[in-house]
């Protein structure tokens, strides 16, 4: 993908956003609170201070391998909105030494080798949009390279027949289907940070996608998987499955960069769409919306879309009155009408309590028409679509999300108890005027993965520790109430308090086992997953 990184908001620097733009809301959020709020100044790359790197390159490596400023300074920080706000402010205090960008898997192979002889930390990269803390070189460490995929970025070879293709690990989301796209075929896998983050981010972090059901998170795409160890190459068999033992994709598949660097994939694709169908189904009540939801992924028709937002969710993201929620309907296909499957998940929403006109159910005929663009269902696609933390960072608007994913049998009192606690927690934190909402991301035939959204004003120089507390108090809560720490954003260091609590014992001595077989000197991202 062409262009520089930014290095203070997310994706590219023709993503950062305008100071219009940010006067803009600076604006609005002074009317809301009263008193004046400027945009904090961005810093110059020229004004940004970093400590001397504390390596030498080998001349034999000097072709890929930098410790150019701007290569250090967009490698310091992941996509966390307190990262981000830390770039912002210019801190800078633990930049990577250097930076590799290989372009081959011999360079790759040659730099993994330089740093496990001196012991250098390896920090693999892909977009870095990580909100986990999951891409930053430790403050304790000696010395640290990252190496960044992004020069290994192609498609290598499409099987048509066998709908599969073999990519490399380095290629960004609209790089990978443009490259699809002439031979018609997709991946469809689209995470939020699809614009700005790689194929091997993907893999690495088992990222949640496009597909609300049966097909939701990268795992499902997986045909193979080759990865670079110090200790030497990890390979699979391409397989559409097997029973043989362990699945070895599996110890890849959300190993957060701590076994080792994902170069290449076979990943199952598809024939782009060209038949879909949407509905916005209406509902008095969050518990009407989510007992419909249930009853729909439990009819195993497989929606593409199955996206349900509360009543503040929905007001805010959907422009509804903040009494309803909505139930957002998709279905797609590259071979199949769906007008008979969007029908039959519209009378079972309606059997629970849903409204919808039939002349607001669209459905497209083979023509590749998009059906989700307009009313609510469109306002809601647009505001998912459109986020970006520079527009308000530095402002004083604390937010953030928290996710996870629990069985329907618990999830009322769950809901419940989380809502109760992270309300409480962001009261005493941060004082009247919050926000709570939630929305399913995903949905399983035995349980929902909530996705909560929280906000409030924060102080000015006091969001780290505020938030850590509301954090904490979010994190805690999901793990005590019987659900995971996380559904699609990873462990990385940021969870690893709450990870530990969940998974058991004897697995984490085993996984250490095979970390000290494949990176004896544990040398890669060293305090994810594992110290």
């Amino acid at each position: 993908m062409e262009g520089r990184r930014s290095f203070w908001t997310w994706g590219f620097e023709r993503d950062e956003p305008s100071d219009a733009d940010r006067g803009k809301f600076a604006a609005s959020w002074s009317k809301r609170l009263g008193r004046a709020v400027e945009p904090p100044p961005i810093p110059k790359l020229s004004d940004i201070q970093l400590r001397a790197p504390r390596i030498s390159i080998p001349s034999a490596l000097q072709g890929w391998v930098t410790a150019d400023k701007h290569e250090r300074v967009v490698h310091t920080h992941g996509g966390h909105s307190l990262e981000l706000l830390r770039a912002m402010r210019g801190d800078f205090a633990s930049p990577p030494d250097a930076v590799a960008h290989p372009r081959s898997e011999a360079e790759l192979e040659a730099t993994m080798a330089w740093c496990d002889q001196h012991g250098y930390t390896v920090i693999p990269s892909g977009g870095r949009t990580s909100v986990v803390w999951g891409v930053n070189v430790p403050a304790e460490c000696a010395a640290a390279v990252t190496i960044d995929l992004d020069r290994l970025d192609r498609v290598l070879e499409i099987d048509e027949t066998s709908r599969a293709a073999r990519l490399q690990a380095g290629i960004y989301g609209p790089d990978l289907e443009d490259a699809l796209r002439p031979r018609g075929f997709t991946l469809r896998h689209f995470p939020q940070s699809f614009p700005w983050s790689t194929l091997g981010g993907w893999i690495a972090t088992r990222s949640g996608g496009h597909y609300a059901t049966n097909h939701t998170h990268i795992d499902d795409f997986v045909e193979s998987t080759r990865m670079l160890t110090p200790a030497g190459w990890w390979e699979s068999r391409r397989l559409p499955g097997s029973g043989a033992g362990p699945s070895p994709d599996r110890i890849v598949l959300g190993s957060e960069g701590t076994l080792g660097i994902i170069t290449e994939a076979w990943m199952r694709i598809q024939k782009r769409p060209t038949f879909r169908a949407t509905a916005g189904v209406m509902f008095d009540s969050w518990q009407a919306g989510y007992e419909a939801a249930r009853q729909v992924v439990q009819a195993k028709l497989w929606p593409a879309n199955l996206r349900l937002l509360d009543p503040v969710e929905a007001q805010r993201a959907a422009g509804l009155d903040g009494k309803h929620a909505i139930l957002i309907i998709g279905f797609e296909s590259g071979d199949v009408p769906q007008g008979a499957f969007i029908h039959a998940a519209v009378a079972i929403a309606r059997g629970a309590g849903g409204v919808i006109d039939d002349a607001a159910v669209r459905v497209s005929d083979g023509s590749g028409e998009a059906t989700g663009r307009g009313g609510a269902v469109g306002a809601w696609r647009d505001s998912f679509i459109g986020v970006n933390a520079g527009l308000t960072n530095g402002m004083g608007l604390l937010s953030d999300t928290f996710e996870t994913a629990i069985t329907w049998d618990k999830w009322p009192e769950f809901d419940a108890y989380v809502r109760d606690r992270v309300g409480r927690a962001l009261t005493e934190v941060l004082g009247d005027g919050t926000s709570l909402s939630c929305r399913f991301t995903h949905v399983y035939p035995d349980g929902p993965a909530p996705y909560y959204s929280f906000s409030g004003v924060a102080k000015i120089g006091g969001e780290a520790a505020q938030w850590q507390e509301i954090k904490d108090a979010a994190s805690n809560a999901v793990v005590d109430a019987g659900g995971t720490v996380t559904h699609h954003h990873a462990v990385g260091r940021m969870h690893r308090p709450q990870w530990e609590r969940q998974r058991p014992a004897l697995f984490a001595e085993a996984l250490r086992a095979i970390k000290q077989r494949v990176d004896p000197k544990s040398i890669l991202n060293p305090g994810v997953l594992l110290d």
